[in-house]
């Protein structure tokens, strides 16, 4: 018999017994659309990383110190004075300092601002941003700490009508005047990256110090694409170019090492190392996660396994007569072996639509819930994870299917045809 016949004749006993057929493949089926889920989230996770970490740009390197109040610390100032040593491999600086808890207030409304942040008049070269109306901090207003703020585009649009340039901001009890409003980068959402505040980073301090807080999180966290943490200063250096980031990052290591002499007070990222760093995160959860769900295509190749046992008891006389007939050892297996194949062959295909599916519909929902910045949240099908999972199915089907095709191979005609 053929493997084409044998194909066939597969197909028309899964048809006989459908209810059955189902059952068996409801492990590949399951298991199959987990692992597409899975890494097409991942997938689809990684690119919004990436995306993220381009907003940020290629010259993007984050630094930060430790604050303990010793004698052994860095200033601004010193920030300022590397920066003018070093034309060559680093063009601004500016602090980051976040506002915990800040409450904001317009003549209408109260509300928590998802991102209130104080920096110099560099920020915005470090980060490209750009201005729709207005203009955005300058040196004056950090060094006189002038009661002055930029907003995102949302803020402007929900509590303002989109005309919030001129008007007042009440933050945690002090009255700033909005200068500027910056351009959409996350379709006005809230809690996006246009759910934000900037002021000069002298006034945050100020803020910090009136609210009892360090102004960093609780713990080491990503905020906007900026790793924060406990009793440390972040700053935000801009190299000259994506080329010389690693000098650039030498240059900065060299003067934290003569200051500090421990690296362990200090941290210096770029925005490459934050993106290698969290797909190496990724990578690690979705090795784990497609291994848990390699457990339903484990399930469902045993389910193959014992229905095959069932089928081989069932069809023993028909064994029997086709090796009376001359079939030899090699047919009998090779036609159950390919029922077998077959079986998770088309639980794989059912399971490939349904995960693709799902994966859409979760890529959907979570783009919904999650806010995201200018980028946008999808589901990445590659045709290597379709591949993937389809060819596990087949293989875990073949593989269980071999226990039985080869004790059905090895019956004896005379026993097997007095079978009742």
């Amino acid at each position: 018999m053929g493997v084409k016949q044998s194909f066939f004749l597969a197909l028309k006993s899964l048809a006989t017994s459908k209810v059955r057929a189902l059952l068996t493949m409801l492990g590949i089926i399951i298991g199959v659309a987990a692992v597409i889920i899975i890494i097409s989230l991942g997938d689809g996770m990684q690119k919004l990383m990436s995306d993220s970490f381009e907003e940020l740009g290629a010259n993007l390197i984050q630094v930060s110190v430790q604050s303990s109040g010793s004698s052994r610390e860095v200033s601004m100032d010193d920030m300022y004075d590397l920066v003018e040593k070093n034309p060559k491999y680093l063009s601004a600086v500016s602090p980051y300092i976040t506002v915990s808890s800040a409450s904001a207030r317009t003549p209408g409304d109260t509300f928590t601002p998802y991102s209130v942040v104080g920096v110099s008049e560099a920020y915005d070269e470090i980060r490209a941003l750009t201005v729709e109306q207005g203009r955005f901090l300058q040196y004056v207003d950090v060094l006189r700490s002038q009661k002055v703020c930029v907003v995102g585009s949302y803020i402007s649009k929900e509590y303002y009508n989109g005309s919030a340039l001129g008007k007042t901001l009440g933050l945690s009890g002090y009255n700033y005047t909005i200068v500027g409003v910056l351009s959409e980068s996350a379709e006005s959402r809230k809690g996006s990256a246009d759910d934000l505040v900037i002021i000069p980073y002298t006034n945050a301090q100020q803020l910090n110090s009136a609210l009892g807080s360090s102004g960093s999180p609780s713990s080491t966290m990503m905020s906007g694409g900026i790793l924060t943490g406990v009793g440390m200063d972040t700053y935000m250096f801009s190299g000259t170019s994506k080329d010389t980031a690693s000098t650039s990052r030498g240059v900065i290591e060299n003067f934290l090492d003569k200051v500090y002499g421990d690296d362990q007070k200090y941290m210096v990222i770029t925005s490459a190392e934050m993106l290698d760093m969290m797909n190496t995160m990724m990578d690690t959860m979705m090795v784990v996660l497609v291994a848990i769900a390699g457990i339903s295509l484990l399930v469902g190749g045993i389910g193959i396994m014992n229905i095959m046992l069932v089928s081989v008891s069932e069809r023993t006389r028909e064994i029997g007569i086709r090796k009376s007939l001359g079939a030899k050892r090699r047919d009998i297996r090779g036609q159950f072996i390919i029922e077998a194949g077959t079986t998770s062959a088309i639980g794989g295909v059912i399971g490939i639509v349904l995960g693709i599916a799902l994966a859409k519909v979760a890529g959907t929902l979570i783009d919904g819930l999650m806010n995201s910045g200018s980028t946008q949240f999808t589901a990445v099908v590659s045709i290597q994870s379709v591949a993937l999972a389809f060819g596990v199915s087949v293989g875990v089907g073949i593989l269980f299917g071999y226990l039985p095709a080869n004790k059905a191979a090895k019956l004896n005609p005379i026993d097997a045809l007095r079978y009742e």
